[in-house]
């Protein structure tokens, strides 16, 4: 493939500031086996070169130089399915506080926590109604304003209940968040009286209001599926479900049949490879992941719990995600790994990114030379947001004192020696 030509200068989003000046990612090792620098100016990939031949000098402002050789240099993963409003809460002693100071806490630090392994945008699954109410709403929206410019943080409107006279409060508490700035229609259909009736109470307010759909079900009820992805087939802007692991348990025609529906409907899939959430009650077993990517379903990975009840050991991290699903479920380290960036990114209505001149500048950089290595040993990372460097983790590894290390030349992460950055 060519080196990438610069581009002309795009605008920046209204989501933050961009980079001042230029961005120059030097000696970054692409999955394609090339090593090249990297210019980034105005929140977008201006130009891709061969090592050594791009410089900052060509755009106004102060350039700034990142030195990443031995770094493999990736498209952000995004984070299709986090619970900030319960995460971080599995030490806590009693109920989880949904008080507004204490939910803004968590979802901040949570969101952080992904940011550093290189979601750069988030999608948070949020209750309302009933103990939370739309305080929890509130508390999130808020914290979206102080992540600006370091993530994108998008919000689904979760009530419980939304059938008959009991759901009548939670319909009226679902607009009213929609009404507050929720940017998707969700929920549990699993856990309402009627689950049919559910569906069809969310589809009609997304359509009121233009939103997508993001819904909690197990999937292990094949008429229902089917009833689901009927009414949710053609809806704009989209309709995603997660984490669906009840499709694994159905038997391997009956998850065949419900796969093909689904890619007709043109739903969009989020399994959940690192343990599921407390929004269903079943929490065993991963989406057939192999089964929809071969019925052609758009298949994106998510993270789930992160350290509440429903996993208290929960990392939300993409890299993990696709770690598993190639150790377990028998995907190329490529395919999982567009689980959590690609098509994690087309399930949160992103645009794609890709390492080359134009396209946005939302990139992951972890030590590495190989994908399959990265997953393996993503110890070392840095994140670029919107153009800009916004999280650092670095790893050192060191062996006692001894000299077979370097005797044998093998290779190692230390504190600069020998030319290497930590």
């Amino acid at each position: 493939m060519p080196d990438s030509q610069p581009q002309p200068p795009h605008s920046s989003s209204a989501s933050g500031p961009a980079g001042r000046g230029a961005l120059l990612l030097s000696g970054a090792r692409l999955a394609d086996g090339r090593t090249v620098d990297v210019r980034v100016h105005d929140g977008r990939i201006e130009a891709v070169g061969t090592a050594g031949s791009l410089s900052t000098a060509r755009t106004p402002g102060p350039g700034t130089r990142v030195d990443i050789s031995g770094y493999l240099l990736l498209p952000a993963p995004a984070e299709p399915h986090a619970h900030g409003d319960t995460a971080l809460t599995a030490d806590a002693p009693g109920p989880v506080s949904y008080d507004p100071l204490d939910v803004q806490r968590r979802v901040t630090e949570a969101a952080l926590l992904q940011l550093g392994h290189g979601a750069t945008a988030l999608r948070a699954h949020v209750r309302v109604g009933d103990v939370p109410g739309l305080g929890a709403l509130t508390a999130v929206l808020r914290a979206r304003r102080t992540l600006r410019g370091l993530a994108e943080l998008t919000t689904v409107a979760m009530p419980r209940v939304l059938t008959g006279v009991a759901g009548a409060d939670g319909l009226a508490m679902l607009r009213d968040a929609v009404k507050m700035g929720a940017d998707v229609v969700g929920g549990c259909p699993d856990l309402d009286p009627d689950p049919a009736g559910y569906v069809e109470a969310v589809l009609e307010v997304a359509g009121e209001h233009g939103r997508p759909v993001d819904l909690h079900t197990d999937a292990d009820d094949p008429a229902r599926l089917a009833r689901l992805a009927a009414m949710a087939g053609g809806l704009r802007p989209g309709v995603t479900l997660g984490p669906c692991g009840g499709l694994g348990r159905l038997p391997a025609d009956a998850a065949s049949r419900a796969a093909d529906r689904l890619a007709a409907a043109g739903v969009t899939v989020v399994c959940l490879p690192q343990g599921a959430c407390g929004a269903v009650d079943r929490r065993d077993g991963t989406a057939p992941v192999r089964l929809l990517r071969a019925a052609g379903v758009r298949v994106a990975a998510g993270s789930g719990a992160l350290r509440d009840v429903s996993n208290p050991v929960g990392r939300g991290d993409p890299l993990e995600a696709a770690f598993l699903l190639t150790a377990r479920h028998g995907l190329r380290p490529e395919d999982a790994y567009d689980t959590v960036s690609t098509a994690a990114r087309a399930a949160l209505g992103l645009p794609e990114v890709r390492v080359e001149a134009g396209f946005p500048a939302e990139l992951l950089a972890v030590r590495g030379d190989r994908l399959a290595g990265a997953l393996s040993l993503a110890y070392s990372r840095i994140v670029v947001h919107r153009g800009r460097v916004v999280a650092r983790t670095s790893a050192v590894r060191e062996y006692g004192d001894s000299t077979t290390a370097t005797d044998l030349e093998l290779p190692r992460q230390g504190r600069g020696e020998r030319g290497e950055r930590p």
